[in-house]
């Protein structure tokens, strides 16, 4: 290898800039902070986003379409908020575009995410995966959290390439194959979002109206969660990257809203579902774990 890497490395396939930092953004902080390489790879620039100020409306792809290039402006302060040095765009910035929201024509669009065929998307995550040996990567589940079309493409991305990145015939690069650990998925558990929810339609915000369960990706029945890892140490972090995502996020008095104007609560305790990967099998089913790397061998 032709640099040593940390002995603890996470890889995190997001689709669009701001998942991240939504799902995930607290655990990405309290790693980095703790010496793990951190890895963020992001599938699309998010060229189809809606965008929340009225001065920036401009950006859109109905008018200037030059929303991608912003939002990668975007990602790049986030990280900076969260202490993440490493991160790349899949294929470089700009290789695929935003599909937009799921049953929209532009969809299946030539360039876009969605219409990439997966081993062709994977292939260029799979020599990501031999560079920096994750132990552990995250990613969505089957159904992307809430069905978006790049979402269930990440998923379907980040599993193949992590099944070719251990085969030792998959010859796509000079690297040695390597298998990942353990690959979760993001999840909330039904009582978290609840709880959440309702403490703060209880507390008040400056927002239109406060989201419902059904509004938020990746809710699972409790026993579904079998990591949780509290980050709270690192919420104002959180809240700074994600306030970096001006284009998409407002947040305001310890909450945030996308741009159907709903509050939610800013969760510094995130929730995974462990997913398949080569440690797996010898984990408890039964057990929630507070680290994702917990007795995972380097």
């Amino acid at each position: 290898m032709s640099r040593e890497l940390p002995t603890r490395r996470l890889l995190l396939v997001h689709a669009h800039p701001d998942d991240e930092t939504i799902t995930t953004g607290a655990t990405m902080a309290r790693y980095a902070a703790e010496g793990a390489l951190v890895t963020l790879v992001t599938c699309t620039r998010g060229e189809e986003g809606e965008v929340i100020p009225p001065a920036l409306t401009h950006l859109g792809s109905g008018r200037d379409d030059t929303l991608g290039a912003y939002r990668a402006g975007e990602l790049a302060a986030a990280m900076r908020a969260l202490g993440v040095t490493d991160h790349r765009f899949l294929g470089g910035p700009g290789r695929f575009r935003d599909s937009g929201m799921q049953g929209l024509d532009r969809n299946g669009r030539p360039g876009t995410f969605w219409s990439a065929g997966v081993d062709e998307a994977a292939g260029l995550l799979v020599p990501v995966i031999r560079e920096v040996r994750p132990q552990v990567l995250v990613t969505y589940d089957p159904r992307g959290g809430y069905g978006h079309p790049d979402h269930v493409q990440a998923h379907r991305v980040a599993t193949r390439a992590a099944e070719l990145a251990a085969d030792a015939s998959y010859a796509a690069d000079a690297a040695e194959p390597w298998a990942v650990a353990r690959v979760y998925w993001t999840c909330v558990a039904r009582t978290t979002a609840e709880k959440g929810l309702a403490e703060l339609a209880a507390a008040g915000h400056p927002f239109p109206g406060t989201a419902t369960v059904a509004d938020l990706p990746g809710v699972v029945d409790d026993g579904e969660v079998t990591a949780a890892v509290t980050g709270g140490a690192y919420a104002a972090a959180k809240a700074r990257a994600m306030a970096a995502h001006a284009t998409q996020i407002t947040v305001a008095d310890g909450a945030f809203a996308l741009s159907n104007g709903l509050g939610q609560p800013i969760l510094t305790t995130e929730q995974f579902r462990l997913a398949g990967g080569a440690d797996a099998a010898r984990r408890d089913p039964g057990a929630v774990e507070t680290d994702l790397f917990a007795e995972v061998a380097a």
